[in-house]
């Protein structure tokens, strides 16, 4: 199961289309790290986005109460793509 949300994944395309950048020139590896305790649990992980055309990488944390999305968009507008 994926800790990122339809919406954030929604949310990550739609960043993308404003920055004119292509989907295909990003990857995202996630690492679902949620600690199933009792029946009840926060989805968390670690999400490590590439971008292919200059290798360059950002982790970010995911799951309930985080804004990776918002952070990535920062991470675009300070050029830490390339």
């Amino acid at each position: 199961m994926s800790v990122i949300a339809p919406d954030e994944k929604t949310d990550f395309v739609a960043i993308l289309h404003r920055h004119r950048l292509s989907e295909d020139d990003f990857i995202l590896q996630e690492t679902d790290t949620t600690d199933m305790v009792d029946d009840v649990y926060p989805l968390q992980g670690h999400l490590t986005i590439v971008r292919k055309s200059t290798l360059k990488e950002r982790a970010y944390r995911i799951g309930h109460g985080t804004q990776w999305t918002a952070d990535f968009e920062k991470d675009l507008n300070k050029g830490a793509f390339g």
